[in-house]
């Protein structure tokens, strides 16, 4: 299909109560940028059930236009109502790119709508720009097992169709609503909507960890040894600092720690003040998920580990020496 308009829309995932999920309005950032670029308007698109709270939040953060789409069929994520009601949106206003949250949602509705509208999707994007040459969108993702960084443009097709990973831009700062508010009626019927949602496990896979909201991170690599590693010295850090706790591949991978912690390319992209990397040696999948953080501190007994070159402050150490004293320390800064 062809662009109607030069706008640029994103995506405001919206929860079960209607506010608006952060990584939406982290996307209004790069949003604005790029929609100033291309010479349009940036379109905030709000689904959801009693969603006012995201329309505000999407105008006070910078939209020009919130699209809402608003009923009970939209109150849960189903794959067919969202779908339905995006596609709608996309060929009667057809904007020039969409950007989606590369979450579980956005990842499962940015492929069927972009299949049903006949455009490709660059899927897991960690950075996203305007190639000057040619005006169009350059989305950039990790390739290649996180080897490379591959940059692709969407030359021949509307809209350019993109998701991005949550952490990676901060939200924008909030200002005075000047949005226009357009409110479609779209309704889904119930024989529409194949699958539902019967119940909610929210612990299946172990403790609930917010990595992407917060504002410091202690992870714990390789060098750590085992699980009880990340319960002697990795916790009681992350503890005392009132920060989370993250973790590598690695350290996954041999079943020391649940996924939910990961940070890195197959794992969470994170943004924190205040990031801890212990026994990590900075392969470059771990780097492309926390290398966003305003500060990182590596403490690695090997001087030549390569987490070393994206740190702020080093300390080249025996973790099981340094995070045990730093923790006290801490705690007598504390008064603890």
């Amino acid at each position: 299909m062809e662009a109607k308009t030069k706008d640029l829309w994103v995506l405001i995932e919206t929860r079960e109560d209607g506010s608006p999920a952060k990584v939406g309005l982290e996307l209004l950032n790069p949003g604005r940028i790029l929609a100033d670029k291309q010479g349009g308007r940036l379109v905030a698109v709000v689904i959801g059930q009693n969603v006012q709270k995201s329309v505000e939040e999407a105008a006070k953060y910078g939209a020009d236009q919130v699209l809402v789409v608003e009923g009970s069929e939209y109150q849960q994520y189903t794959t067919d109502a969202y779908q339905l009601a995006m596609v709608y949106l996309v060929e009667k206003y057809a904007p020039t790119t969409v950007m989606i949250g590369a979450t579980n949602i956005g990842r499962d509705l940015a492929p069927r709508v972009t299949a049903k509208v006949g455009t490709g999707l660059t899927a897991d994007c960690t950075s996203v720009d305007i190639d000057e040459e040619s005006g169009n969108i350059a989305w950039t993702r990790p390739a290649f097992g996180g080897n490379l960084m591959a940059t692709i443009l969407c030359p021949d097709h509307r809209p350019q169709f993109g998701t991005v990973r949550p952490g990676v831009f901060k939200k924008p700062e909030a200002g005075e609503s000047h949005a226009d508010i357009i409110k479609e009626e779209f309704h889904v019927a119930n024989d529409q909507i194949r699958t539902r949602i019967i119940d909610v496990i929210r612990e299946a896979a172990g403790e609930i960890v917010d990595l992407e909201g917060a504002e410091i991170i202690v992870s714990g690599g390789r060098g750590v040894g085992g699980p009880e590693g990340f319960e002697t010295v990795i916790k009681p850090l992350a503890d005392v600092l009132g920060g989370v706790v993250g973790a590598s591949r690695a350290a996954v991978d041999s079943g020391w720690i649940a996924h939910s912690h990961q940070v890195g390319q197959t794992g969470k992209t994170v943004a924190p003040k205040l990031y801890i990397a212990c026994g990590i040696s900075g392969a470059i999948q771990h780097l492309a998920g926390m290398s966003g953080s305003k500060v990182i501190v590596a403490i690695n007994k090997d001087p030549d580990a390569n987490i070393f070159r994206v740190a702020d402050y080093g300390i080249v150490g025996d973790l099981f020496k340094v995070l045990p004293a730093l923790t006290e320390e801490i705690r007598k800064k504390k008064g603890e």
